[in-house]
């Protein structure tokens, strides 16, 4: 059974309390050293390109920047899906330090090996 944690997020701009949300709960599984995953879908593969997670804030919440470097920093890490990514024009070389494009086959044998899956659409 794994340990891994997966954190689902599918929004940046355009709706950045879930955006923020979805980081929180992933830096804080990665500060409690659970093997920690953010999977960026839609919208969300902007965050973890150059100035994606720029202007995304809301009022009361902490910085989506700050809570990014926690999880990288803490031995977490960011994935943007690579079916999101195609249409958008990301291309590997696009993502900051931290981030990576996946496949659907990471996701899936992560989860049939028992990776917990959190969503925040």
């Amino acid at each position: 059974m794994s340990d891994r944690m997966i954190f689902v997020c599918s929004h940046g701009r355009d709706d950045p309390e879930r955006a923020i949300v979805a980081f929180a709960a992933a830096s804080t599984s990665a500060l409690a050293g659970l093997p920690t995953a953010v999977l960026c879908t839609v919208d969300g593969v902007w965050l973890g390109t150059p100035g994606g997670l720029d202007g995304i804030e809301k009022e009361g919440l902490p910085s989506i920047a700050d809570l990014f470097r926690n999880v990288v920093d803490n031995g977490g890490e960011v994935w943007m899906c690579g079916v999101c990514t195609r249409p958008r024009g990301i291309t590997e070389d696009q993502c900051v330090p931290g981030a990576k494009i996946v496949g659907a086959a990471t996701v899936i044998s992560e989860v049939a090996e028992g990776a917990k899956l959190l969503t925040y659409t």
